[in-house]
């Protein structure tokens, strides 16, 4: 266990406290101390536990903040327990892959759909959202909020099929051409 020699004490603690009776304000105290100097998570009632709540982003805070700093966790943690260190430090590893890399990932999810859509409209699928962002870090898929490949597909297959419609009935351009000039 890592012994935490001091806590930032921020004036809302203290202004919450000050709304608190005695009682109330001594358990919100402890709560503070107990989740600082341990890591484990108070268990409070009423109006303490109310001002707790108001405090907790701030309190967890500064221990995540103690943690990362010394790669220690403190004892105690959340309710529910804590992640090792070692998963902690295995998600700040997370390895980037190169542009190339990504493209091929994306492929590859395309591959369950060869079948149902086809090799040509896959193509032009992976063509247009594979296209890179001006500074060639990110590709237009990646920088959707939301992403679900199959929607995305039957979207993309519905759009195809309507182009194809609107080709079949359209009139040859010459022949538009000949009917505004009133030669048809």
């Amino acid at each position: 266990m890592s012994e935490r020699k001091a806590v930032k004490f921020y004036r809302s603690y203290w202004e919450v406290a000050m709304e608190l009776n005695d009682k109330d304000r001594l358990a919100f105290y402890d709560a503070v101390m107990l989740r600082q100097f341990t890591g484990q998570e108070p268990t409070l009632t009423g109006m303490a536990k109310f001002a707790y709540i108001s405090q907790k982003h701030s309190i967890d805070a500064q221990v995540k903040g103690f943690e990362d700093k010394t790669k220690i966790p403190l004892q105690g943690g959340t309710q529910g327990g804590k992640q090792a260190p070692l998963v902690q430090e295995k998600e700040k590893e997370k390895v980037e892959y190169t542009i190339d890399e990504r493209k091929l990932k994306f492929a590859d999810t395309l591959k369950p759909f060869l079948e149902l859509y086809g090799k040509e409209m896959l193509n032009e699928f992976y063509a247009y959202w594979t296209e890179h962002n001006p500074k060639g870090k990110k590709m237009r898929f990646e920088m959707e909020k939301a992403w679900g490949i199959e929607r995305r597909l039957a979207t993309w297959n519905k759009n195809v099929q309507e182009r194809n419609k609107s080709k079949e009935t359209e009139e040859p351009k010459e022949l538009l051409l000949a009917r505004k000039l009133g030669l048809c």
